[in-house]
């Protein structure tokens, strides 16, 4: 682990895990996560960041595209908070790594709009992309935390209808809301981000009151998913974090996905690539799985 790491993790630890903590509602954590996403978070040199028109809204991302593919990117932020803003400088770096823009969606957060109003946003954005002319096999699907999570339900069900992407790609992501992971008590006093004590009540915020579904709707919590004929997968995951069994154990369901697990590492850590080595890592290797799935995808047609 770098040293910015190791003082990275330190900061979070102080400073951001107690204000999620006791931050009272969502309304309350959304501002501060744009204001800190706006100063910490830089979009390389050349980025375009534009928004989207059309029926769905959000951002299109690019920096000097090469390739006819496009990724389709679902922001973290428990389903409560978060915004394509908050994501676009990473997705910045990720389409200058790869070659190809993305689409970030704006999707509706709980508690507002419960369950299943973010996978309704996250399905009407895939037909957005089809509509605008892009084939399954030249769509790449990328989320991170609840994003990673709904990246891999919106997988899910395009296997189950015969319209796979070319390959799927998620950082920490949520998948199980039923809370079986051994990881969320194991490293609730490690994870440097996450306060572990308060997944619970989020859980409600989304199922709603009364609750919509089961916490083990697939679309809701993807590791209880069917993915026939799933395209290459690829997953990224911390050891320290919370949601790290999460991430291990989709080698269920998913068999062939490539998991790689990082050491002691924030929750999202490619996020920061302004700072740490480990996230401009971590987004070229993702880089390099973007660009395989999509000459491979291209190749079979």
């Amino acid at each position: 682990m770098s040293l910015r790491a190791r003082i990275l993790r330190h900061v979070l630890r102080a400073l951001a895990r107690p204000q999620i903590a006791r931050t009272a509602t969502p309304q309350d954590a959304r501002p501060r996560f744009l204001r800190a996403a706006r100063l910490m978070f830089r979009p390389p040199p050349l980025s375009l960041i534009l928004p989207a028109s059309g029926p769905v809204a959000g951002l299109w991302v690019q920096n000097q595209p090469r390739g006819d593919g496009v990724i389709l990117y679902l922001h973290g932020g428990a389903y409560v908070m978060g915004a394509p803003e908050t994501h676009a400088a990473m997705l910045a770096r990720l389409a200058c790594l790869s070659g190809f823009p993305a689409f970030l969606p704006r999707y509706h957060l709980a508690p507002e709009h419960p369950f299943p109003a973010a996978f309704d946003d996250a399905l009407a954005a895939w037909s957005r992309l089809l509509a605008l002319g892009y084939a399954p096999g030249q769509i790449v699907l990328g989320g991170d935390s609840a994003g990673g999570g709904l990246a891999l339900a919106l997988l899910g069900h395009l296997c189950r209808i015969g319209q796979a992407p070319a390959g799927a790609f998620a950082f920490s992501p949520w998948t199980d809301l039923t809370f079986t992971g051994d990881s969320l008590r194991e490293n609730a006093a490690r994870d440097p981000l996450l306060p572990a004590e308060r997944v619970a009540e989020v859980r409600a915020m989304i199922l709603g009151d009364p609750p919509a579904t089961a916490p083990a709707d697939p679309r809701l919590s993807p590791l209880f998913a069917d993915f026939p004929g799933a395209p290459p997968v690829q997953i990224h995951v911390a050891e320290t974090e919370i949601l790290r069994d999460d991430s291990l154990r989709l080698q269920g369901p998913l068999p062939h996905a490539d998991i790689r697990m990082a050491g002691d590492l924030p929750h999202v850590w490619p996020i920061f690539h302004n700072i740490l080595p480990e996230a401009r890592s971590t987004l070229a290797a993702t880089a390099d799985f973007i660009r395989a799935c999509l000459a491979q995808s291209s190749a079979g047609s």
